[in-house]
């Protein structure tokens, strides 16, 4: 079996690799390689995948005779599909195969699986990070300090401190993966939790609104963590942002596309909200342009709440355990219909 590792500078090759020898055990297999631009460069739309490397006809070359590809970020699309007759299972090291031609895939009987849950514990803390920074002004104190040199009694005084997280409302929106263990977190610091996530059943830790506007109404803090669908696209704008508590916070490290980020600068300029946290964007990379650069009160990193060591271990792990059921023709825990 010729199974082609076509990692990145973060899922890397030999990680892959060490995962495929745990998982085959004895099983006789020819390993490839291709190494992937990726965060280097930034993804994108390739063709009619979303959030691949612009890398067909790299991948081409790479995938002749190969059965099994161990990827992240490989763009397999229709063109790379057609090119690749041996291909037997995409396995994408990521929480859904959003590189991948699902359709072109199963017309050509090629099993695709993804590994979901790999960063759920690194975007929860990175998320709770961005709630510290936001709710404490930690950037603009180390900025003032480090940077400027300025030692600012100001942010001792009443009007420039932040809050706490304990006895502060929180409202979540989504209660997934992530959501949940930033739910579990923000109870030991003793915030008061609320939920809002139609699609979840059972119990919830904290309580559970009835409505996404009664959560917003009582949300000191406010923290994204839906998926992105047609649904949630443009889920906080100006209206549910004014239904926010004046001088409450934001946090988003789940999609850019759930904020309507011209409504956010907006709520920031005037003061209605008091601080926001954001990891993704309408549009990544952000523009030079982007108004977010020049609004107050925002603290804004490069989407990389997901980027762990751990994460980049658990993802090849589990993508490499998709591999090895393959083999043994055992049913696939992660897999696309």
């Amino acid at each position: 079996m010729r199974v082609l590792a076509a990692g990145d500078h973060f899922v890397r090759n030999d990680l892959i690799a060490g995962a495929l020898r745990r998982h085959l055990g004895d099983t006789s297999y020819e390993l490839a390689e291709l190494t992937l631009p990726w965060p280097l460069e930034p993804f994108g739309p390739v063709a009619e995948v979303a959030e691949a490397s612009d890398a067909e006809d790299e991948l081409i070359k790479a995938l002749d005779g190969v059965e099994v590809c161990v990827t992240q970020m490989a763009p397999f699309t229709e063109r790379v599909l057609a090119a690749a007759p041996s291909l037997r299972m995409i396995a994408v090291c990521r929480g859904g195969p959003v590189n991948v031609n699902a359709a072109a895939a199963a017309a050509r009987g090629v099993r695709v699986c993804f590994a979901p849950g790999r960063n759920a514990a690194s975007t929860a803390e990175f998320t709770i990070g961005l709630m510290l920074c936001a709710l404490r002004r930690i950037p603009s104190a180390h900025q003032s300090l480090a940077l400027e040199g300025d030692w600012d009694g100001s942010f001792y005084t009443y009007e420039r401190s932040g809050l706490e997280l304990e006895d502060t409302p929180v409202g979540l929106v989504g209660y997934g993966a992530v959501g949940s263990r930033v739910a579990r977190v923000l109870t030991a610091f003793g915030a008061e939790v609320e939920v809002y996530d139609p699609y979840v059943r059972g119990d919830v830790l904290g309580v559970r609104a009835r409505s996404l506007e009664s959560l917003l109404s009582r949300s000191r803090v406010l923290s994204l963590h839906a998926r992105l669908t047609p649904e949630t696209r443009g889920l906080i704008g100006a209206r549910e942002l004014a239904l926010l508590p004046h001088g409450s916070v934001l946090v988003n490290a789940a999609r850019g596309a759930l904020l309507d980020t011209g409504a956010l600068c907006d709520a920031l300029e005037t003061g209605r909200l008091a601080a926001a946290a954001l990891d993704t964007y309408e549009q990544e990379p952000l523009p030079v342009s982007s108004r977010l650069r020049s609004t107050p009160n925002v603290v804004l990193t490069p989407h990389v709440a997901g980027a762990s060591r751990a994460v980049a271990r658990k993802a090849a792990e589990i993508a490499a355990a998709e591999v090895g059921r393959l083999v043994r023709g055992e049913p696939l825990a992660h897999a696309l219909a």
